[in-house]
């Protein structure tokens, strides 16, 4: 009995010690970020010729072996970079939609940080027992158009048994060749996703697709839900509550329940909303922390020892998000006073080129909302929402318009301001109100979803708040995270 007890204690003091190390490496590198963060890629809409300088860099390193796998149906290169010499293969790509780029961004700051010259033991212990395999960028046609489909207008997610596009067979052909243990295949999902029964946003959601109708959990899925549990333990420690679960459904034609189906533990991580993180700079973060943690636990095999059963701790994922909520707010319609809850999305419209883009809002739903959630929520009872007047006065040009000014207007409840002439080409302002031509007149407020949201909110017979394109401006001098209005050529 006494010899059960020293075992037992033993190995619970080398799980306490495993556990305690990991912890420690995970506080250093989210400390330590912004040493290794690749400053070049300081956007989301990356194309696939600013990637090339950061891999052919890495050609000359002896620690890394760089291949052209395979093209894109445009031509592009479709680069494997391999570094590590340990017989557990590591497989991670990223970017299989084209505009989800918030993980290939990470992956060149774990490059970087397996470049630097701190975390020596930490790296000695991964790169021992580990070999790491990046695909970035599986879609560089897609990324180019900021668009989720390939050039032949597929989604690469779902040609897995098929694959009719160059992309697919080249990450099939990679995933065959390396016969990997473990594959990270690396996502964005919308920002309107959230923890399910939560106001919180699921900042990361994981999957372990399930290989087969019946979702069994063999060796080869349990080893991905393990390393998921871990991931969640680290998110937790910076998003707290901000972690979902995908439904885990079987789909035949996807490259995650085929790659688990072929024997890789397949760990799906997807990048969604993170308040006042637009271009996604934390989230991108806290993937390069959680999966060079997770990198770690599979490197010192303490994956092993976690609880199969916590996976299914971890809330699924639910759509219950608006960018702004109005609650309660009173709308007069034909006469009679009713109470609605507004729910707004904003919507980015891109440029030309698809390297910057603008807001177009939309009211995506109204009515009883109080099953949903915003990142910007306001109690709005007693207060009466007005349509939005034109100006009087017709401008000469934008120069001419100050912000001081604008927000004057919007107290007197002008929403929107006449040009004499309309800027050529240009779509948008970032004066919170919309500007028109000098013909416009300005609608009868008829709320309904898919309407620009504009208009202003009185009280007392004073206007407390506009809403300008989606966006919330309190009109007593608060801060508000107003982005742009639009210029309406009609």
């Amino acid at each position: 009995m006494k010899m059960k007890l020293v075992i037992f204690l033993c190995l619970f003091l080398i799980a306490a010690d495993s556990s305690a190390q990991e912890n420690d490496i995970t506080a250093a590198l989210y400390e330590s970020y912004d040493q290794f963060k690749e400053p070049s890629l300081d956007k989301r809409r990356i194309k696939h010729k600013e990637l090339q300088p950061l891999i052919n860099r890495l050609k000359s390193d002896p620690k890394y072996t760089v291949k052209v796998v395979g093209k894109s149906i445009e031509g592009r290169d479709l680069s494997l970079i391999s570094i590590g010499s340990g017989p557990t293969s590591v497989f991670l790509w990223s970017q299989m939609h084209g505009d989800e780029p918030t993980a290939t961004q990470a992956i060149f700051d774990i490059i970087n940080f397996l470049n630097g010259d701190t975390f020596i033991a930490e790296k000695e212990a991964i790169l021992s027992n580990i070999t790491l395999h990046f695909l970035p960028m599986l879609n560089p046609d897609g990324a180019e158009a900021y668009t989720r489909r390939n050039r032949l207008g597929i989604d690469i997610n779902r040609d897995a048994l098929m694959l009719q596009s160059p992309e697919g067979r080249t990450l099939k052909m990679v995933r065959d060749s390396l016969d990997a243990d473990f594959g990270f295949n690396l996502h964005d999902q919308s920002t309107y996703y959230n923890a399910e029964r939560t106001e919180k946003p699921a900042t990361i959601s994981y999957l372990a697709p399930a290989y087969n109708y019946e979702k069994d959990i063999n060796e080869v899925r349990g080893n991905a839900m393990k390393v998921i549990v871990f991931m969640n333990s680290i998110i937790q420690k910076y998003a707290p509550g901000q972690v979902g679960r995908y439904n885990d459904d079987f789909e035949p034609r996807a490259f995650g329940d085929n790659i688990q189906k072929w024997g890789t533990s397949a760990i799906l991580i997807e990048s969604g909303g993170y308040a006042g993180d637009p271009e996604k700079q934390e989230i991108r973060k806290l993937n390069y922390v959680s999966i060079l943690s997770a990198i770690y636990t599979i490197a010192k095999e303490n994956y092993k020892n976690i609880p199969l059963e916590d996976y299914e701790k971890i809330p699924e994922n639910d759509r219950m998000l608006f960018d702004l909520k109005i609650e309660g707010l009173t709308y007069n319609l034909l006469g009679k006073d009713y109470k609605l809850d507004l729910g707004i999305h904003r919507s980015e419209v891109d440029n030309a080129d698809h390297s910057k883009f603008y807001y177009n809002s939309t009211v995506a739903d109204q009515g009883d909302l109080s099953t949903f959630y915003g990142y910007e929520t306001l109690d709005a009872n007693g207060y009466t929402i007005k349509g939005g007047k034109v100006h009087p006065e017709i401008f000469k040009s934008m120069e001419s318009l100050k912000e001081s000014e604008v927000l004057k207007y919007l107290k007197q409840g002008y929403t929107y301001v006449r040009l004499e002439s309309l800027p050529a080409g240009k779509k948008d302002t970032n004066l919170p109100i919309q500007i028109v031509g000098k013909d416009f007149k300005a609608p009868v407020l008829n709320l309904r979803a898919g309407m620009n949201p504009i208009f202003v909110l009185e009280k007392d017979n004073k206007i407390e708040y506009a809403v300008v394109n989606g966006f919330l401006i309190r009109l007593n001098g608060d801060k508000s995270n107003f982005k742009n209005a639009l210029i309406l050529k009609k």
